[in-house]
């Protein structure tokens, strides 16, 4: 029943009770009132028609509610549909890629995020659900990859059309959210800052990252480069696979000792997202004309908090140098940061379209570590500051199944039962530890015990030698 003919119906049925009961009815007959007008009805009827699509749109997002641990990173149900302006996109994001940028955001140590609270992420991949006005190369339904300084880990994300490249044939969402960010710092360091060219040598640091992988295809694409890779023991195998052609432990052994045994002279570029006192060493590193070219600050991260100390000891150590240096060491000295080249999207659009036909020919792709669910981001997060992972770190929208939500519970348990007992081991430890002092406390006190009978003694001995 619409609204304009219930008021007609119900007159209908007051003259139908006239007619009846003429001399009865006056007295019980309603009060009579007047009919809203058919253009205020139709009004009303299309208000209550948009309210369902405006207010009861919801959508999923990851919002940073404050800086912190892991847990300041909510799972929040976000109401009412974006609105497009002029130029912009509406994505139906299906994976979103995580990357060191937003684990040094939640710490407050990444200035191109906005205050808490936030939505972070900068890159992800999905459909175009809708299209504003002058958007001409972009259409509802088009699959497509996005570059955006944040807010797109959530369900729904409205972004410029030219912040989106098209996926290729043959690529999944989740390849598609692993590509913007590491394979396009990856490209314009080696190539538009490093001139990368035939028989160089590249050394770079967190080979088995995102980016570190990325660079290590890249590194494949010109002909007999060499390329020297830290990581962990555990991952060599996995890089030397990828194309490292000298993996190093930078945990039991010095990079830079390694580097000078197989490379006396040094290296030709160095990619550094190390900063503090590494940034120095990468500088001493470098053979004449040769290019560092730093891109970060990981040395600041330490532990889920922020940690002043680890930060100050960072800006301690801060690299600087007096341009004369540089002209005398024929060196070269670099700094890139993606997210603040979000208005130079001619270049990176540039970058990208080379990286797709990398990717079309089969020299470029990227390796997936592991794919999380939104619910799962600060386990997610957790893996890659501990650098567990060895390539990209994925969050997927698709909703949790409800058994995997029970067992999430169990393996917190685990966690803590795990916790208790190492803190069990621990405090056995300290006493233990504590008894054996107390030993060896003792044994120290005996002697001094038998020194004054042994002084007596000499005494008596002395007495009767006189006598």
């Amino acid at each position: 029943m619409s609204g304009e003919d219930a008021p007609a119906q119900q007159q209908n049925a007051v003259d139908q009770k006239q007619e009846t009961k003429p001399a009865e009815e006056p007295k019980a007959e309603p009060p009579k009132t007047e009919s809203p007008p058919a253009a205020a009805t139709a009004d009303a009827a299309a208000t209550t028609e948009k309210v369902p699509e405006e207010e009861t749109f919801t959508y999923r997002a990851l919002v940073l509610t404050g800086y912190g641990g892991y847990d300041k990173v909510k799972l929040q149900v976000k109401k009412g549909k974006p609105a497009l302006k002029a130029g912009e996109v509406m994505v139906r994001v299906k994976a979103c890629g995580l990357n060191f940028a937003d684990l040094m955001a939640r710490q407050g140590l990444y200035d191109r995020l906005p205050s808490p609270p936030v939505t972070p992420g900068m890159e992800c991949s999905g459909v175009v659900e809708a299209v504003g006005e002058e958007v001409t190369d972009r259409k509802v339904g088009d699959k497509v990859m996005v570059l955006n300084r944040f807010g797109l880990w959530q369900e729904v994300a409205v972004v410029p059309a030219s912040h989106t490249f098209l996926i290729p044939e043959g690529m999944s969402f989740e390849e598609a959210a692993a590509l913007p960010v590491n394979y396009i710092t990856a490209y314009m360091m080696l190539f538009d800052f490093g001139n990368l060219r035939p028989n160089q040598s590249v050394l770079i640091h967190a080979a088995a990252g995102g980016v570190g992988i990325a660079a290590t295809q890249l590194c494949k694409t010109v002909k007999d480069v060499t390329v020297f890779g830290t990581a962990s023991a555990s991952k060599h195998e996995t890089i030397t696979e990828g194309g490292v052609t000298h993996p190093i432990d930078y945990r039991t052994k010095d990079y830079v000792e390694e580097v000078r045994k197989i490379s006396p002279k040094g290296m030709d570029i160095i990619l550094d997202p190390l900063g503090g006192s590494d940034t120095h060493k990468a500088y001493n590193l470098l053979k004449p004309m040769g290019k560092l070219i730093t891109y970060g600050a990981a040395n600041m991260l330490a532990g889920q908090k922020k940690n002043l100390l680890a930060v100050a000891k960072n800006w301690y150590h801060q690299f600087s140098i007096h341009t004369l240096s540089l002209i005398q060491g024929n060196k070269s000295v670099c700094g890139f940061h993606l997210g603040y080249l979000d208005g130079e999207m001619e270049l990176i659009t540039e970058a990208m379209n080379t990286i797709l036909d990398l990717y079309k020919a089969g020299k470029v792709k990227p390796r997936i570590d592991s794919t999380w669910h939104l619910e799962q981001v600060g386990d997610a997060m957790r893996k890659m500051q501990e650098r567990n992972n060895i390539g990209k770190m994925i969050l997927t929208t698709e909703p949790m199944p409800e058994e995997e939500k029970k067992e999430e519970p169990k393996k917190e348990d685990k966690k803590e039962d795990k916790k208790k007992d190492d803190k069990k081991k621990d405090d056995k430890k300290k006493d233990d530890a504590k008894k054996e002092e107390k030993k060896d406390d003792k044994k120290k006190e005996e002697p001094k015990k038998e020194e004054p009978k042994k002084e007596e003694e000499k005494k008596e001995e002395a007495k009767k030698e006189e006598k």
